[in-house]
């Protein structure tokens, strides 16, 4: 890890919870001087300081529609809108909502951004970012080892409407700024990326990215879920936007879904135009479950980091294991570039059984810790053999480059020692 320690880290979220306010609303802080490092934001960034009721928590606002006291205040309130400034009040629940907007500030707050903007999930985030940038006539750059759900909108959906995509897959013996300026058009608008990558974590360099991008004005987005706020701050590399599907680890219970954009006004701005009329935003209590687990990002994240270091090099050395994926390990393709500029590796770790679909399969059913399912970023670990959930047929599995012998462990925040205990009982039945 390129030092970047929680002291690095959280220089650059030190900011004055006062300062942090967001101006539409009440104080969020009373001691406008108080220094807040990262996991001081995850608790209290972005939320009213008092609060109604005298409450402790930011409230669930359960409501549809807000209402006007007068035709005056109407007027005042339709007239601040046309002239393009910051929406003062709520008006009905499709544009936003309280609770939401106390979790979309404590996420910009998290990400050293100006705004964030929720979304019912990751992926309608992923789309209606994609639809707000992207023309008829444009081009998208697309970074191989997007979510396959990203792949499958860029490559069916989006040339429907006239837009060109190319994929840029990762080759480890050429410079990575070769790929992009192969790849870039002069009609190219967006490069949409993502790191790491599922299943096999690969980790994009982002500054060679941002430089690539910034002086043809392409804007960049990056998925950003597997590595969070906590482990990588890509706005600080020079991205523009950044995606998470906060499903995951932002929220950190497996019981909400939920996605969010990050970045600056301007862009946020058009994002928000959109969603106001494709009509994706989040639920109030989605917002406030979410709310709930960004108090306890980093303890979790950071107890997730350690974990997985010391599974992924307990599962490197042992016979029965053909190969690990994992950026922290030495032996990952960009390691090297981890280092320089994550200051976690994750919590998910993938790796190849030494055998084939069936052994795999029996490793799966033998672990009786984790649970085996699609999700990750939770309490609870998660293990799903990669080839049984892409697909039953081996051609099809072989197009979409997922071995038969690919396992992917999300790892959860229970005893590690619990469950290297469970992995070497189920390795060694095999």
């Amino acid at each position: 890890m390129a030092d970047h320690d929680t002291a690095d880290r959280d220089q650059g979220t030190r900011q004055s919870l006062g300062q942090a306010q967001d101006p539409q609303t009440a104080p969020l802080w009373e001691e406008a001087d108080l220094p807040a490092r990262f996991s001081t934001l995850t608790v209290h960034a972005g939320e009213v300081r008092r609060k109604p009721y005298h409450a402790l928590t930011t409230p669930i606002v359960q409501s549809s529609t807000f209402t006007f006291e007068s035709t005056a205040e109407i007027l005042d309130f339709v007239a601040g809108k046309e002239d393009g400034g910051a929406r003062e009040r709520e008006e009905y629940g499709r544009y936003g909502n309280p609770t939401q907007r106390a979790a979309e500030r404590k996420i910009a707050a998290l990400e050293g951004a100006e705004q964030a903007l929720l979304f019912a999930s990751g992926m309608n985030a992923i789309t209606t970012t994609l639809l707000t940038l992207l023309s008829q006539g444009d081009h998208l750059v697309v970074t191989d080892g997007c979510y396959s759900r990203t792949q499958e909108f860029v490559r069916d959906f989006l040339p429907r409407w006239g837009v060109d995509v190319t994929f840029l897959e990762p080759n480890d013996d050429a410079p990575l700024e070769d790929g992009l300026t192969w790849a870039i058009r002069p009609t190219t608008r967006v490069i949409m990326c993502e790191t790491p990558t599922n299943p096999y974590l690969r980790v994009i360099d982002l500054d060679t990215v941002a430089d690539a991008a910034r002086p043809r004005g392409i804007v960049t987005v990056i998925d950003s879920t597997f590595a969070t706020p906590v482990n990588l701050r890509p706005l600080e590399h020079g991205l523009d936007l950044v995606i998470h599907s906060a499903t995951k680890y932002l929220g950190g219970h497996n019981d909400l879904l939920a996605g969010a954009v990050v970045g600056s006004s301007s862009l946020l701005q058009r994002i928000r135009a959109a969603r106001d009329v494709l009509g994706g935003v989040g639920g109030p209590h989605d917002a406030y479950l979410l709310l709930r687990g960004l108090k306890t990002l980093d303890l979790r994240v950071q107890r997730q980091n350690e974990s997985a270091q010391r599974i992924a090099e307990h599962l490197e050395a042992h016979p029965a294991v053909a190969r690990v994926y994992y950026p922290g390990l030495p032996s990952h393709p960009d390691h090297a570039v981890a280092r320089r500029q994550m200051s976690g590796f994750g919590g998910v770790v993938s790796f190849d059984i030494d055998g084939g679909l069936e052994q795999t399969g029996r490793f799966v059913d033998r672990l009786r810790l984790p649970y085996v399912g699609p999700t990750l970023g939770g309490v609870e670990s998660v293990v799903r053999q990669q080839a049984i959930f892409a697909s039953s047929d081996p051609e099809e599995r072989s197009k979409l480059g997922v071995a038969d012998n690919l396992v992917r462990y999300a790892v959860g925040i229970e005893d590690v020692k619990d469950i290297l205990t469970d992995l070497h009982q189920a390795l060694g039945g095999l």
